[in-house]
């Protein structure tokens, strides 16, 4: 376990001077964060995406990666320490399974990292959210923190096979939190969705 947090801090550093240095990284809090667990919800432009969250939140995500980015060893070990579980999208098995698995890892105290639109945007621009991440938050009473990172769509779209030095920007919005009759109505996966939907397209247009 020792082991395994020092090599986590090791590549978290890693990266996180690289991007600094590279994309001239930056990033910005709008509320100061607290030690209670909650689910992360990050708009998805790029392949970086999960990399620069999980270098600049300042503890160790869990996410689902899909098995393609496990290919290349070295970069595998490295997603690995920041938290990335390999999940194959072409098994239906694997897509069914993706909530439970995204339920056990946060009920086993984890934060969870969750990219909504389901899917990396092809134009960079905040594309309709899915609402997997409404079922978790009334299932589990979660607080969801709204992320939004500028950039990385320029940095490395998809198809791209190498980074470019653009400037990248990632804003950590306000926690989300919800009374439990919403978290426990028929309604309140809708009112999630909604409030999750307007504080992303917020952070989008401040970006």
């Amino acid at each position: 376990m020792r082991q395994s947090k020092i090599f986590y801090a090791i590549v978290s550093g890693f990266f996180k001077i690289f991007l600094k240095i590279y994309n001239r990284c930056s990033s910005k809090w709008l509320e100061k964060l607290t030690e209670e667990k909650m689910i992360v919800a990050c708009n998805h432009a790029s392949n970086m995406d999960p990399v620069i969250v999980g270098c600049f939140f300042p503890r160790r995500l869990r996410y689902l990666a899909k098995e393609g980015l496990f290919t290349f060893w070295p970069f595998a070990m490295c997603i690995k320490a920041l938290g990335a579980i390999p999940v194959s999208r072409s098994s239906n098995s694997s897509a069914a399974g993706a909530l439970k698995a995204f339920i056990k890892l946060y009920e086993e105290g984890n934060d969870v990292l969750i990219f909504p639109e389901g899917r990396r945007s092809l134009d960079g621009k905040l594309q309709p959210l899915e609402a997997g991440v409404a079922l978790i938050a009334s299932r589990e009473h979660a607080p969801i923190l709204p992320v939004f990172i500028k950039g990385s769509f320029e940095a490395m779209p998809t198809g791209a096979a190498f980074i470019k030095p653009k400037k990248i920007r990632i804003t950590f919005g306000k926690p989300l939190r919800f009374s439990d009759e919403v978290y426990k109505s028929k309604e309140g996966r809708q009112i999630i969705m909604d409030s999750l939907t307007k504080a992303m397209k917020e952070l989008e247009s401040e970006a």
